[in-house]
């Protein structure tokens, strides 16, 4: 069957997604009707279509909606028709490309809602969940290189640094051998497969207290499936140069190495002076180009959010408003 074949028998009204963080998203964004604003991450559209609803087409509103998983892009053009929305099929890391050859310069505003969504975990062919059998598979683009291909052709000495740095797994060369061993027999081809090694692999103590032993290892090979780290690090930084001063990035991360670098990246740009400590006084001249909105601290989700969805349990969101351009701070 071709992608396309695939494409077409795909129905979005099957993606159940719930926007995490909604209203206070929208409240970061601080909407301006006839803004331009972009939906880095559409996924089911909960957040885009919200967004759009709030622009006036008339007065040059405007949405750009990406995201790098046919699906989602198919389910994204579906609940936006009507709406002043734009859907592009492209990974945030080129959003600039992509607001480029839209002919937009800047925006007012940008959405990153980061991590795998919740029709990717519940598609249980995709391969992202190890609660349910399926080829281990596990791309949002659905193109390019499987979880499959990296666990059967990586070495242990790579499986073992992929699973430590991007799924922080203590038990990540004991993991990675296993996986050799059992490659040696037969491919390792669907998740329940790797799940059952990865248990293997746990001590009887660490299985006892840990209900999900495989969920740090499905994380890290997802990351690097999808090259997500490198991702946010190009997709933040574009984002950043398209927006108009005034103009406020929203980002929603749901486990510690996407938080650390979105509060490193945003402490960056908020940063003024860069002389050393011993200067009597600044001749460096920078200033911050960024400060952080409402506060230092992420916003959590409420107690009513997280008992009415309980996958909103480790988001964090946190809000940058951009003050200048560099080229002006330069100037200055």
């Amino acid at each position: 069957m071709t992608q396309t074949e695939d494409l077409a028998q795909f129905d979005p009204a099957s993606f159940e997604h719930i926007p995490v963080l909604l209203n206070e998203c929208l409240d970061g964004l601080n909407i301006d009707p006839a803004g331009t604003y972009l939906d880095g991450t559409a996924g089911g559209a909960g957040h885009s279509r919200q967004i759009a609803l709030r622009l006036d087409g008339a007065k040059g509103g405007r949405l750009v909606s990406l995201d790098q998983d046919p699906d989602a892009v198919q389910t994204a053009r579906a609940r936006l028709a009507g709406l002043p929305a734009t859907v592009v099929q492209i990974n945030f890391r080129y959003a600039g490309q992509a607001l480029e050859s839209l002919g937009i310069e800047k925006i007012n505003g940008a959405l990153l809602d980061l991590g795998v969504s919740s029709h990717q975990l519940d598609d249980a062919a995709r391969g992202f969940s190890y609660r349910a059998d399926a080829p281990l598979d596990m791309r949002m683009s659905q193109q390019g290189e499987t979880a499959a291909d990296l666990v059967n052709t990586l070495s242990r000495e790579d499986l073992a640094r992929i699973l430590r740095d991007y799924g922080e797994e203590p038990f990540a060369w004991q993991i990675a051998g296993k996986i050799e061993e059992a490659r040696e027999n037969a491919p390792i081809e669907t998740t329940l497969q790797l799940a059952d090694i990865v248990a293997s692999a746990m001590p009887p103590a660490e299985r006892r207290k840990n209900k999900n032993p495989s969920r740090r290892t499905f994380q890290a090979l997802r990351i690097a499936v999808n090259h997500e780290l490198d991702a946010l690090e190009e997709g933040l930084d574009t984002i950043f140069d398209h927006l108009a001063p005034g103009g406020r990035l929203c980002v929603i991360t749901f486990h510690s190495l996407e938080d650390r670098m979105v509060k490193q990246k945003f402490a960056a740009l908020c940063q003024g002076c860069i002389c050393p400590p011993d200067f009597p006084v600044c001749v460096c001249g920078h200033t911050p180009e960024g400060k952080l909105v409402p506060r230092k601290q992420p916003i959590l989700p409420t107690e009513e959010e997280l008992s009415e969805n309980r996958r909103s349990q480790s988001a964090k969101l946190r809000v940058l408003e951009k003050i200048h351009d560099r080229q002006t701070a330069e100037i200055q």
